[in-house]
């Protein structure tokens, strides 16, 4: 993995870790699934603009329109519309630890559906991963946290959870801005029926509304995925995957700055140990070196 690859994937999970506390203060003063879309719509037509300026078009290879419609309905619409929706209830922490675990799943998916081999380093990634969870869930529910948002929170990941394996080896053939502005379009037709059908649509006007807003329509929605779409394209979906062990030390680290989420040594021991499972199931998971040539038989092959 190449500089380049390694500065892409920090910048991708510092820009999806904060859209949980972006997406906190959007729904304090607006109705989520009308606000998401609207971001969506935005961001669609941003992106649609952006790569017609870069002479790329709408003519997409079968697999990019498959990539474009599945992560347009189970990312955009379902998991952050869902994730909108819980955090009228829950903190952008708890939100942010549970998305964190799209790794772990897809791995014990891939175990399970597609009968993936998984090495031991894995295996213990896995159960650790499950066991931080448990803990900080553990000690949230005790503490009297909603359930219905953390449900909420566990369905949305399951949909991204979905997508993933669903587009494995779909991401190639270029028009990336595109392929993003496409996504957040598909998204908004989705979610503007919706807001109709399950929510009295409210704004209640704010200057941190409308910074939050912007924050989150310009940089996790055009920018983070865009960055996301071109890095599964430069080092692979199982080697990019390995930065979401990020996103809950920087998802827990950015709510407790800006919203000031509290913590409890339980709970940062619980993302500690999330941090290192994911981080060990992605490992796990990355090709094996190609051995190297003895240096006699590269001297003998130039002869």
């Amino acid at each position: 993995m190449d500089l380049r690859a390694i500065a892409m994937g920090l910048t991708f999970a510092l820009m999806w870790s904060s859209a949980f506390t972006s997406a906190r203060i959007i729904v304090a003063d607006a109705s989520p699934l009308f606000s998401l879309a609207m971001r969506f719509l935005i961001s669609g037509l941003i992106g649609v603009m952006i790569a017609r300026a870069m002479g790329q078009t709408w003519r997409l290879t079968p697999g990019q329109w498959k990539a474009t419609v599945i992560f347009g309905i189970c990312q955009n619409a379902l998991y952050l519309g869902l994730n909108f929706v819980a955090m009228q209830w829950v903190g952008a922490s708890v939100a942010a630890i549970i998305a964190s675990t799209m790794p772990l799943l897809v791995a014990l998916a891939s175990l399970i559906f597609f009968r993936e081999t998984i090495r031991p380093l894995g295996l213990m990634g896995l159960i650790a991963g499950v066991a931080g969870v448990a803990l900080i869930m553990g000690t949230r529910i005790s503490a009297g946290v909603d359930l219905v948002g953390i449900g909420l929170c566990g369905l949305g990941v399951l949909a991204l959870t979905t997508a993933t394996l669903a587009l494995r080896g779909a991401t190639s053939g270029g028009n990336f801005m595109m392929v993003v502005g496409l996504q957040m379009l598909i998204g908004s037709a989705v979610l503007f029926p919706a807001s109709l059908l399950f929510e009295t649509i409210r704004v209640e006007p704010s200057v941190p509304l409308a910074l939050a807003f912007a924050y989150t329509t310009v940089v996790p929605g055009l920018m983070a995925t865009f960055i996301w779409v071109v890095l599964l394209n430069r080092i692979g979906a199982v080697r990019a995957a390995t930065f979401h062990f990020l996103n809950p030390v920087f998802g827990v680290t950015i709510a407790s700055l800006l919203l000031g989420e509290s913590l409890g040594m339980l709970d940062l021991i619980g993302v500690g140990v999330v941090t290192l499972g994911i981080l060990a199931v992605q490992l796990s998971r990355q090709p094996s070196a190609t051995p190297t040539r003895p240096v006699g038989s590269f001297a003998a092959a130039k002869d």
